[in-house]
């Protein structure tokens, strides 16, 4: 087969972003290189996608440790990697054409190689080509998952969402609300993403810094209480859900930001006795485990973002230079909806 490309030049080397050393507590710019290396040639079967956007995601931070778990540690001295959109400016495969946008996990860089069976086509007669990294990629996923098959959200429950203003909480709310919560409440943490939450249909919304997370959680949720909490915090935020959950509820534990830079191991919630008299069910899930429901949630959260019932934010970041400062502001809080660097 011979290798079909666009007319201009194919380049023969990409910038990319490694790990130059790994962190000790939060990230700094010296854990971080940005550097050229050359592109492979092109095999039989592949694809060189240039990157449009590239997303950083809390979840980064882990595999910056070399610790076991869930996702294999980035490599030092290697190209970080990440979910990324893009455009195939070159293809030796049948199936993919240049001019396609495609999604994959070859983030961090400008261009990138790799097998068209590990793409995935980006429908941008649905959304732009970004949404296919947040509401409707893995971030979506996670929300529509989380809540409906780990949490087992009914409507008429009142659902709590921690982190409710980043890519996943505020999708969490929204989709509750569509279908059928009584009552939503977010935590974030400013006066101006407390009102972003309000206007994307949050029944209430706190800044967790104005006091006790218990105490604020428990004057938004009123007698009722809560029936479902989506944890993306974890910490004081998962012990004041316990506190106010009621018999049968459930948690589905997503994340864990504010324990992501801990040097020293963190206690478990003070209170989870509570789980035992309140038959609460808390459950932990990774993405990944509900690739089979993708299909199903791109059908109803495309409806939905059609008719305006679920809306979406991006933080955009211009060049791929600023990708580690990005992430940095990431684990700090300075997003509101999904943080993306355009290339």
């Amino acid at each position: 087969m011979s290798t079909q490309t666009e007319n201009t030049t194919v380049p023969a080397t990409t910038r990319e972003i490694q790990l130059a050393s790994r962190p000790h507590g939060r990230p700094v710019p010296e854990n971080f290189r940005l550097t050229e290396s050359a592109l492979p040639e092109l095999q039989e079967g592949q694809v060189l996608v240039r990157n449009l956007f590239i997303s950083v995601d809390p979840y980064m931070r882990g595999r910056m440790n070399d610790v076991k778990s869930y996702s294999a540690p980035f490599a030092l001295d290697a190209a970080m990697e990440g979910g990324a959109v893009g455009e195939v400016v070159a293809s030796r495969a049948d199936d993919r054409k240049v001019g396609d946008t495609v999604v994959h996990s070859l983030g961090w860089r400008e261009y990138a190689v790799l097998d068209a069976a590990a793409t995935t086509p980006a429908r941008t007669d649905l959304a732009p080509a970004s949404a296919f990294l947040g509401a409707l990629g893995m971030t979506g996923l996670t929300a529509y998952a989380g809540l409906l098959k780990v949490a087992e959200f009914k409507p008429g429950e009142a659902v709590f969402v921690s982190g409710a203003a980043g890519a996943v909480g505020s999708l969490v709310g929204q989709i509750a609300k569509a279908m059928g919560a009584s009552r939503v409440i977010g935590s974030a943490g400013t006066p101006e993403k407390v009102a972003r939450l309000l206007e994307l249909g949050f029944d209430a919304a706190f800044n967790y810094h104005d006091g006790p997370v218990r105490d604020l959680l428990k004057e938004a949720a009123g007698e009722n209480g809560i029936d479902v909490y989506f944890d993306n915090v974890g910490g004081e935020h998962l012990e004041a859900a316990l506190s106010v959950l009621n018999v049968g509820g459930r948690v589905a534990m997503c994340g864990a930001i504010s324990q992501y830079n801990s040097t020293e191991p963190t206690p478990a919630p003070r209170n989870l006795m509570l789980a035992i008299g309140k038959q609460l069910t808390l459950k932990g899930f990774l993405v990944g485990g509900y690739w089979k429901y993708m299909g199903e949630f791109v059908e109803a959260l495309s409806g939905w973002l059609a008719d305006g019932t679920v809306r979406y934010d991006e933080t955009i970041v211009d060049g791929l230079e600023n990708a580690p400062q990005a992430f940095m502001d990431l684990l700090d809080g300075a997003n509101t909806g999904k943080m993306l660097v355009r290339i």
